[in-house]
């Protein structure tokens, strides 16, 4: 049952080359806070402590515990190395991108003491950008296949389809690959044209290089209020803004010289993703005792209008002794996504000046997700998305200890698989270290994060033909540093 839930997910992205699916609306619905380096050692567990920019993203009413004006700057350096394992056979590849993860400023103004009457303290203003999500990564793939070819899933698709037609039905996979005469046509027994391949039905080696990055930056503007240092609220306007990247080259060789008139293909596919959206966060910290912080933070939905996909892809073949390569037209679409609401709860335990440990609870529901379009209604992919993704939770924990001037922290943080019925493992885990030196007007901030995730990947399928599962193992490694400037 797992398996045949993973096959449908693959299948529906197969049958749909380059179309917008239920993963697109996945990846762009997914957050893993980033920001300033004093949150992200601690796991990001910041919904009950405020005064730090990340809390923007996540609890706003963090930035009513702001007495003062404050600048943060953070870049960082991120690393990402995939371990794969298909049929037996290793490959790995990683990519690293130096970013900026976190950049703001936050305005406080203080109530007019004379105003006694009034149970307000403070007011604050802040704008700027913490990073939600990163995705770059490379992966490398390889393994023999005794079975079948991917273009056993070429033939499947193109059987019933008149030659003539193949140009105007399947424009970016299938007509480059009849142009290079990976697809053919030969007459059976009975007269009939029938569809073939010169590649052999298995016994080859598959190979795949993916490439990916961008991210998901978002702009905020803040307000919050102090109420008589017993209650914290504020909000955030978000204008998230993504890119996203991906280059697939997928190739099969006859590593062994064993089939004659064939030596090896390739198929090589560019995506580029590009759209902004908007979102409202509300939050509220209480600070009831000393000792003690409670905290509720609401996301509303982000609703993304217009993304922008364009696409293109390239067969290459060589079927000995000749040598042919044929690029599709470049694909364009608009469409809309809608991502899940959020509900945070979080509580902190505070040990006076020397330290604290905090909690963040997030709840989040997958099956939420939406795909819509003006020309198209998406029925299939909704449903999918219904089908095959879930409500989890995202656990967030974190400590800090102060030193004097000096600051040591730890944290973990568990993000639950979205997928239903375990059909996939797809949850990620962070284990977080940092340390900070502070002085009255400035911070510094050192950060360290290791994640790690696994999920299972397939290189194709289709109603007759699949692979085996590739494991994938995803390592993450990334440092922050951020400072920051208090006047």
């Amino acid at each position: 049952m797992k398996k045949s839930f993973i096959l449908s997910i693959w299948l529906s992205i197969a049958i749909s080359t380059m179309a917008q699916n239920e993963t697109d609306a996945l990846r762009f619905s997914q957050v893993y806070y980033q920001g300033t380096a004093r949150s992200m050692s601690m796991g990001g567990a910041f919904g009950a402590i405020g005064a730090d920019f990340s809390s923007l993203s996540m609890n706003p009413a963090g930035i009513g515990l702001y007495r003062t004006n404050e600048f943060t700057l953070s870049p960082t350096i991120y690393n990402s190395k995939t371990e794969s394992t298909y049929n037996g056979m290793y490959g790995d590849d990683l990519r690293s991108n130096f970013s900026l993860g976190n950049m703001g400023v936050v305005l406080t103004n203080k109530i007019d003491d004379g105003s006694s009457a009034s149970p307000w303290k403070y007011y604050q203003f802040g704008f700027g950008m913490n990073r939600t999500n990163a995705f770059h990564n490379r992966h490398f793939i390889q393994g023999d296949n005794p079975d079948h070819s991917k273009v056993d899933v070429y033939l499947d698709r193109v059987w019933n389809t008149d030659p003539s037609d193949i140009e105007d039905q399947f424009p970016y996979d299938l007509y480059p690959a009849w142009y290079v005469y990976l697809l053919d046509t030969v007459r059976d027994g009975n007269g009939n044209l029938v569809y073939t391949s010169p590649v052999p039905q298995g016994g080859i080696r598959q190979f795949e290089t993916q490439n990916t990055w961008g991210s998901t930056n978002e702009w905020l503007f803040s307000a919050g209020a102090n109420l008589s240092d017993k209650v914290f609220v504020g909000a955030t306007f978000g204008i998230p803004y993504t890119r996203f990247f991906r280059e697939t080259i997928y190739t099969e060789k006859d590593v062994n010289d064993d089939y004659a008139g064939f030596d090896e293909w390739s198929y090589t596919e560019t995506v580029e993703t590009r759209g902004a959206g908007i979102n409202l966060k509300v939050g509220v910290i209480a600070w009831p005792v000393d000792w003690l912080r409670i905290g509720a933070a609401v996301h509303t939905p982000t609703y993304y209008a217009e993304m922008q996909d364009i696409w293109y892809s390239s067969v290459e073949a060589k079927l000995e002794p000749d040598y042919n390569k044929k690029s599709s037209p470049t694909g364009e679409y608009l469409y809309d996504i809608s991502t899940p609401m959020r509900a945070i709860g979080s509580a902190a335990v505070i040990f006076g000046k020397y330290g604290l440990l905090s909690a963040d609870y997030e709840y989040v529901n997958y099956s939420k997700m939406r795909l819509r379009a003006p020309d198209y209604n998406f029925t299939s992919e909704n449903q999918n998305i219904k089908d095959y993704y879930t409500s989890t939770y995202n656990l967030r924990l974190g400590t800090e200890w102060r030193l004097d001037q000096f600051s040591l922290r730890g944290g973990y943080a568990l993000y639950g698989s979205p997928y239903a019925d375990d059909l996939n493992d797809g949850k990620r885990s962070n284990v977080t270290f940092g340390i900070g030196y502070n002085e009255k007007n400035f911070s510094l901030d050192l950060a360290y994060i290791n994640g790690s995730m696994n999920q299972n990947y397939y290189l194709y399928t289709s109603e007759n033909y699949s692979t085996n599962a590739t494991e994938q193992k995803q390592k993450i490694n990334q440092f922050v540093l951020t400072t920051r400037f208090r006047f």
